[in-house]
C-alpha cells in the first residue's frame, strides 16, 4: 500500500467522499433544529433557564462527538436527567445543580473504567420496558402544570400542535415534524396576536458562547453529601440510557461500539458541560434516531455538527426563538410522551402471553419511578424483583428421585436442576435416612452446582448418613461442579 493511500484509509470517511460530507451535513442540522425545542423543554422541567439545557445540549454534543464510544449517536440535555436533578436545584438552587453535574460525569467515568457497562446484560427486557413506560409517564406529569391556569388558547395551541405532528410526517420527514410545529404556532401566536405564555417569559436566551467557571457552591463536606445522593442517580440514569440507545443504533448498523469508552466518554462530557454552565446530559433515543435512521448519518462528525449549529441558531435567532408559545412546547413533550411509552406492553395479547413474573417485575419498576421520580431507584428495584422472581422459578426445577436396590443393598438418589442458594436449602430433607440401606449414590449427572451454599447441603447429607454409619458417594459431576465441590467441602463451617 502506497504512503497516500495509507493516509486516506486513517481519514474519516467525510474527508475524503464528498457524499458522506453531504450527509452527515445535512443530519446535523436537521438535529440541530429538532433539539432547540426539546433543549428548551427539557430545562424548563428540570427548573432552569432554557439557556442551561441549550448549553448542555451544545458542549455534551461537541465533547461526546470526540470521546464518545459510538458513532453518530446524539447526547444532550435529556428528560430523564431532567427529572432527577430537578428536586436538586427546587431545594438548594442552581450552583448545587451545575456541581451535580459535575460529580455526576466523575461517577459516570469512574463507573466506567469498573466496567459497568458489563452490567447492562443483567437488566431484564421487562425492567427496560418499565424504564421506558416510567420515563413517558414522569415527562407528560412535568406538562401538567403548564396546563393549569393558563389562557384558553393554550389548549387549541396544543391540540393544533399534536395535529401537525401526526400528520406532517406524511408529507415529508426530511424536516422534523416538532420544528414545523414550533413554527407554525409561533407565527400563529405572533400574527393573531395571541397572549400566551411563552420561553422568554421562562429566561432569556444565550447570546454569546458559554465561558467556564466553577459553580457557585462551598466546597465543603455538606456540600458533597447533598449532591452526591442526585449525582450518582444522574449518573446511573444517563448510563442506563446511553447504553441502551448504543446497542440500538448497534443493531440499526449492524456495527459494534465500544460500551465502556461510551461510558467514560458521557462521564466526561458531563464533566465540561458542568464547567460551563450547562444542566448535563446523556444520549437522546429520539434525536439518534433522526440522526442515524432518519437521515443516514453513520460518523461523529454529524454529531459534532448538530451542537456546533444547535449554537450558531440560538446565538443569531435567539429573539425569534424566545417567542415560541410554551403551548407548542407542552405539545412537543406529549407527543414525545406517546411516542416514548411502549404501548405494546399494554396490548391484551401481550399481557395474555406474557409471564405473570415479568407482568409484576415491569409493574414495579413503573411504581417505583412514579412514586420516587427518580429512574435509577425503579430499575434497580426491578432488577432485584426480577432476579427474585427467577431464583424461585429455577429453584422448583431441582428434584430429587429416589430408586432403591433392594438386591445389592444400595439407594441411588437422582438430582436434576440448577443446585445453589435457593434450590439447595430443600435438598437436606428430600432424603430417607434413617430407612435407606448401608450404601447410597447421589447421581449428579442431570444437575450443576453453583455455589457454597449447595456444597454445604451435599456436605450436610453426607453427615446425617455418617452418624447412622451409612456411606454416601456423588457420582456425574461435571468439571466445574466437580471442582467446586472438590475445593469447598468439608471447608464449609456447619457443613458436618
Amino acid at each position: 500500500m502506497s504512503p497516500a493511500a495509507r493516509l486516506r484509509g486513517l481519514k474519516p470517511d467525510w474527508l475524503h467522499d464528498p457524499k458522506v460530507w453531504r450527509t452527515e451535513l445535512l443530519a446535523g442540522l436537521v438535529v440541530a433544529l429538532a433539539l432547540i425545542p426539546e433543549a428548551i423543554s427539557f430545562s424548563i422541567i428540570a427548573g432552569v433557564d432554557p439557556v442551561l439545557g441549550l448549553f448542555a445540549s451544545f458542549t455534551m454534543a461537541v465533547v461526546i462527538s470526540v470521546v464518545g464510544g459510538r458513532r453518530a449517536m446524539i447526547s444532550a440535555a435529556t428528560g430523564a436527567v431532567a427529572l432527577v436533578i430537578a428536586p436538586l436545584n427546587r431545594e438548594h438552587g442552581l450552583g448545587y445543580l451545575i456541581a451535580a453535574v459535575i460529580l455526576a460525569g466523575v461517577f459516570q467515568v469512574a463507573l466506567g473504567a469498573l466496567g459497568v457497562a458489563k452490567l447492562m446484560r443483567f437488566v431484564p427486557r421487562s425492567v427496560m420496558v418499565g424504564f421506558v413506560n416510567s420515563l413517558a409517564i414522569l415527562i407528560f406529569m412535568a406538562q401538567v402544570p403548564e396546563m393549569r391556569n393558563v389562557p384558553w388558547a393554550v389548549y387549541p395551541l396544543i391540540i393544533g400542535g399534536l395535529a401537525l405532528m401526526v400528520f406532517f410526517p406524511k408529507v415529508t420527514t426530511v424536516i422534523p415534524a416538532p420544528l414545523v410545529s414550533i413554527v407554525i404556532l409561533t407565527v400563529i401566536t405572533l400574527a393573531a396576536g395571541i397572549a400566551v405564555p411563552t420561553v422568554g417569559d421562562k429566561g432569556a436566551l444565550p447570546s454569546a458562547l458559554p465561558v467556564p467557571g466553577l459553580p457557585d457552591v462551598p466546597f465543603t463536606l455538606d456540600t458533597l453529601t447533598t449532591i452526591a445522593p442526585y449525582a450518582l442517580a444522574m449518573a446511573l440514569v444517563g448510563l442506563m440510557e446511553s447504553l441502551m440507545t448504543a446497542k440500538l443504533v448497534d443493531d440499526i448498523t449492524d456495527t459494534r461500539s465500544n460500551k465502556t469508552r461510551e461510558s467514560i466518554g458521557q462521564g466526561v462530557a458531563n464533566i465540561v458541560t458542568g464547567f460551563f454552565g450547562g444542566m448535563g446530559g446523556c444520549a437522546m433515543i429520539g434525536q439518534t434516531m433522526i440522526n442515524v435512521k432518519v437521515s443516514g448519518a453513520r460518523t461523529r462528525l454529524s454529531t459534532f455538527l448538530a451542537g456546533a449549529f444547535l449554537m450558531v441558531l440560538c446565538i443569531v435567532f435567539g429573539p425569534v426563538v424566545s417567542d415560541i408559545p410554551m403551548a407548542a412546547l407542552v405539545a412537543v413533550m406529549v407527543m414525545v410522551t406517546f411516542a416514548t411509552f411502549d404501548w405494546h406492553s399494554l396490548a391484551p395479547g401481550t399481557l395474555r402471553r406474557m409471564p405473570a413474573g415479568e407482568i409484576a417485575v415491569m409493574v414495579v419498576t413503573v411504581a417505583c419511578v412514579v412514586t420516587t421520580h427518580n429512574l435509577a431507584v425503579g430499575v434497580v428495584v426491578g432488577s432485584v424483583t426480577a432476579m427474585v422472581i427467577f431464583a424461585r422459578r429455577v429453584a422448583h426445577r431441582a428434584t430429587v428421585t429416589a430408586v432403591v436396590d433392594p438386591d445389592d443393598g444400595t439407594a441411588v438418589y437422582r438430582v436434576t436442576g440448577e443446585l445453589f442458594f435457593a434450590s439447595s436449602n430443600d435438598l437436606v430433607g428430600r432424603f430417607d435416612y434413617a430407612t435407606d440401606p448401608d450404601r447410597i449414590v447421589i447421581d449428579l449427572s442431570a444437575a450443576r452446582i453453583w455455589d457454597a451454599s449447595s456444597v454445604a447441603a451435599l456436605d450436610a447429607i453426607e453427615a446425617k448418613y455418617a452418624q447412622r454409619g451409612k456411606t454416601v458417594e456423588l457420582t456425574g459431576l461435571d468439571h466445574a461442579s466437580a471442582h467446586l465441590h472438590g475445593r469447598l467441602s468439608g471447608e464449609l463451617a456447619g457443613g458436618h
